[in-house]
């Protein structure tokens, strides 16, 4: 509960892009495009996996959740960073706030997770190939999504439960251009609790996913030094070269996000880092994918040339 000289927050005041505004018809453009290529080039990924029957293998089922997990990510976002870029400063109620943080959280969670299912995926098909086939089928994909949802569904849930125990009075102004964790700083209830809550959640949802991509790929180096033949271990390496692009750029964008100071504590400069994760990973993602891939390329070539055969009169 408030006191009595405190007002409950209703709406929270995004303060945006401060300093930057006399260049903002530059950032909405710059924002726009960006948002209209990750949208168009995740469909893509996600039209040539749904479409192309060469294309029906594991790797490019995950890779296909991905770009969807992108589309949503983005979309969860970039919307009202246009909004706050025209407005100058955004308002967003309290509740759609913590909505889009649970949004955000969720979908963060279901990328790691998917990501870790992707490694393992490269594992069998170099360390195990012959076992493959009976590891991973599509019922296998079907378990492992759903899964992966429930896990994250409850986790996220449980800890938005705690967030909303919480009051929030006094100031609503927020150094960001959209809801992340800094609106839990607006709570004056004691936040212990959640921050011990969210601290488990992270290592499970996060850590964990990471640990063992780092272990699966350390038994696929070991596998991959073991061939005798440097074509041989040049072609190992291929299979799981884009998948460790994508990790690097996913990862990486995380720990300078989370894990690298930001100069005098500013919370100026962790704001901006964040854009690495919300724009650049998912922008990243299907380029790696087209342009290291030779099956997507085949397909897309493909698409390219049943697109410009059909009769458009």
């Amino acid at each position: 509960m408030c006191e009595v000289n405190q007002t409950q927050i209703t709406h929270v005041r995004l303060l945006g892009f401060r300093g930057l505004y006399e260049f903002k018809i530059l950032l909405f453009i710059v924002f726009l495009l960006t948002y209209i290529v990750i949208l168009s080039a995740n469909s893509l990924i996600i039209i040539l996996v749904t479409t192309s029957d060469q294309l029906k293998i594991p790797m490019f089922f995950f890779l296909k959740h991905l770009a969807v997990y992108d589309v949503l990510l983005t979309t969860t976002v970039v919307p009202l960073i246009l909004d706050v870029i025209v407005k100058g400063e955004g308002k967003v109620s309290l509740v759609c706030c913590i909505i889009q943080l649970y949004c955000l959280c969720i979908i963060t969670y279901l990328q790691c997770f998917l990501i870790a299912a992707m490694s393992y995926d490269r594992y069998l098909a170099i360390c195990h190939p012959l076992r493959y086939s009976s590891f991973m089928n599509s019922q296998i994909f079907l378990q492992l999504v759903i899964g992966f949802w429930v896990l994250v569904i409850l986790l996220e849930t449980s800890e938005i439960i705690v967030m909303l125990q919480l009051s929030f009075c006094g100031l609503n102004s927020v150094d960001h251009f959209f809801c992340d964790y800094p609106v839990v700083a607006l709570s004056t209830s004691d936040i212990t609790v959640l921050v011990l809550h969210d601290f488990i959640v992270t290592i499970v949802t996060e850590l964990f996913p990471f640990i063992f991509i780092i272990l699966t790929y350390i038994c696929i180096l070991v596998a991959i030094l073991k061939i005798s033949s440097s074509s041989g271990r040049k072609k190992a390496f291929s299979t799981c070269s884009s998948h460790l692009s994508t990790v690097c750029t996913f990862y990486g964008s995380l720990i300078i996000i989370y894990m690298a100071p930001s100069e005098g504590g500013s919370t100026s400069t962790n704001k901006y880092r964040t854009l690495l994760y919300i724009v650049v990973s998912p922008l990243m993602n299907p380029i790696i994918y087209s342009l290291r891939n030779h099956e997507i390329k085949k397909a897309m070539k493909r698409f390219v040339a049943t697109f410009r055969t059909v009769d458009w009169k």
